[in-house]
């Protein structure tokens, strides 16, 4: 897990560019940070350092060939198994998974891809052929930004990364009144910056360097393809799918053990950290410690340390209760809002900040997350209630778009989603994990872990586990009103039929009354500062939050998006 520059281009001073670049985003990897350049490339890399700890396995990474130099951020997982595969080919000089990815592009090229289970933005450097090959992972865990700029390609692992190199900061109109207008976040390509886009998840592009280049150079291309796996994939019987299933879940976390450093986990009292908790408890080495971390807001309404004691008390994990103090609320949102770039999540993803950093004082590099279940397996309210919300339980709409002018709102362009599957449940699915609910999570996670440095690694987002949840039928999913049916049946016996039954709960802060009643001074300058942005009406902005104020308060996600919008001004 690391930080990842590149400047494909000619202009002198590229090196020293690129020393600022690393600089910008060296929370990501303090352990190292080293450059190599060649003629019209530099590369550079931020590295945090989680297997094989030594310097010979520090990057820009360059082949015992010399034709070949990488830079990677993320795991491979099966790299062990991929590298007995490919010692009879490839001269090892490391015990690191960088090499073994190395050696993969060079023996297989693309389709080493489909060989890797793991969480990968990575750039390939064929001085040969003077050509650069760019690849991000199945479901875009990590990042991958670029941008053409004055005859040159930049790409980084952070947005604030381009910035830095001189990439001017222009907002992308029709990006930020769509987030205003319908609540979206930006299609897989797009960010809220004007030029500087984004490889999407499951995708790559090849780039052959000459003297004249340009916008239409870049063309991306599918490497992983969803709906063709899918439909590929043979629904089970119910007594299959569980030993399958079960057997996948075992492997998936197991492999997610593999580092040289301590491990931890954030935990909650719901059904997916519940089981992610009783399979570590099962599966992880005894010589090999874990320490679990959750929140708190002092608020019986919201707060599930009861669920997460009651869990922990069965196994000899320590748990670390993090709590979150309203008057934290202002510093924080100022801090993280940089290390974001982008509008993020609410109150819940500040105090997520909050786990990350603890672990970092405990000396933990790798903590593991419960991320993913409810995409594949249909764990949302909207899959069977024919909504067509994008926010878990809510009764009111959650954007105010006349806080928009009319000139500023004319920006917005409804999304239009791919519908590859014949089931709208299917589809809805596939919308929540490349459109909406898994990228804005997953970049807000990124984010939010890379900021202290350590490692966010999901095994529910394992793709075998993700393809088999999907395939199967939708009574396997959702019966009775009951969703993820499959998953609470399997798990029940270890968890008990409280748990595993439980209806699904939004993660939750009391965001809605410490917005009305303790932070209202903060949030009255807020948006007081927001009223007076270009594009927007100070008038209707007042008036919805004197409605607020006086108790409408079903949801408070469009005050959120106007204080994203102040602090990334």
């Amino acid at each position: 897990m690391c930080g990842i520059v590149g400047i494909l281009g000619n202009k002198l001073n590229n090196r020293i560019t690129i020393y600022k670049m690393l600089e910008v985003q060296k929370h990501r990897g303090p352990d190292a940070m080293t450059i190599w350049d060649d003629n019209c490339i530099v590369l550079g890399h931020n590295r945090l350092s989680i297997i094989d700890l030594s310097e010979t396995a520090n990057q820009p990474m360059i082949s015992t060939c010399g034709r070949y130099t990488i830079v990677f951020n993320g795991e491979i997982y099966n790299y062990t198994e991929l590298k007995e595969q490919l010692k009879a080919f490839y001269n090892f000089r490391t015990q690191s998974d960088t090499e073994v990815l190395l050696a993969a592009y060079i023996q297989w090229g693309i389709p080493a891809l489909d060989k890797l289970n793991g969480m990968f933005s990575f750039a390939i450097w064929d001085n040969l052929d003077r050509k650069l090959v760019a690849v991000r992972d199945r479901f875009g865990v990590k990042p991958f930004y670029y941008a053409i700029y004055e005859n040159q390609l930049y790409f980084g692992s952070e947005i604030k990364t381009l910035f830095a190199a001189g990439i001017p900061k222009v907002q992308h109109k029709k990006v930020w009144a769509n987030y205003f207008v319908y609540g979206t976040y930006g299609m897989p390509t797009e960010t809220f910056w004007e030029n500087i886009n984004q490889i999407p998840a499951g995708h790559f592009f090849e780039w052959r360097y000459t003297e004249n280049q340009n916008q239409d150079r870049i063309k991306l291309k599918k490497w992983y393809d969803f709906p063709k796996r899918i439909k590929n994939t043979v629904p089970l019987s119910l007594a299959e799918l569980k030993i399958e299933y079960e057997a996948l879940l075992k492997d998936a976390v197991q492999l997610r053990f593999r580092a040289d450093v301590p491990l931890g986990m954030n935990v909650s009292g719901g059904l997916d950290s519940s089981t992610l908790i009783n399979l570590v408890h099962q599966h992880l080495p005894s010589q090999q410690p874990i320490e679990a971390f959750t929140f708190y807001s002092d608020n019986e309404k919201y707060d599930e340390l009861p669920w997460v004691e009651a869990l922990l008390q069965t196994t000899p994990y320590p748990l670390h209760k993090v709590l979150l103090d309203y008057k934290q609320i202002p510093q924080l949102i100022e801090t993280i809002s940089w290390f974001q770039d982008e509008p993020f999540g609410g109150f819940p993803t500040l105090a997520y900040s909050l786990l990350f950093a603890e672990a970092k004082k405990k000396g933990i590099k790798v903590i593991l997350d419960g991320q993913g279940m409810d995409e594949a397996w249909a764990g949302y309210d909207y899959y069977h209630n024919q909504s067509d919300s994008l926010i878990q339980g809510l009764n009111s709409s959650p954007v105010r778009p006349e806080v928009l002018v009319e000139r500023y709102s004319d920006w917005a362009q409804k999304e239009v989603y791919d519908r590859p599957f014949e089931t709208d449940l299917q589809n809805l699915q596939y919308r929540d994990l490349f459109y909406t609910k898994i990228p804005r999570a997953l970049r807000f996670n990124d984010r939010i872990s890379m900021m202290h440095s350590t490692e966010l690694r999901e095994p529910f987002l394992d793709y075998r586990l993700v393809e088999l949840a999907f395939a199967q039928s939708e009574n396997m999913k959702i019966q009775n009103g009951q969703t993820k049916w499959l998953l609470r049946d399997l798990v029940k016996k270890q968890l008990g039929d409280t748990i595993a039954l439980a209806p699904k709960r939004a993660l939750q802060t009391p965001q809605r009354e410490w917005i009305a009643k303790e932070l209202a001074p903060y949030f009255i300058k807020s948006i007081a500062l927001f009223s007076a942005l270009e594009g927007i009406d100070e008038k209707q902005v007042q008036a919805i939050w004197k409605e607020y104020c006086d108790g409408n308060q079903d949801n408070s996600f469009y005050i959120w998006q106007w204080i994203n919008a102040v602090e990334l001004e």
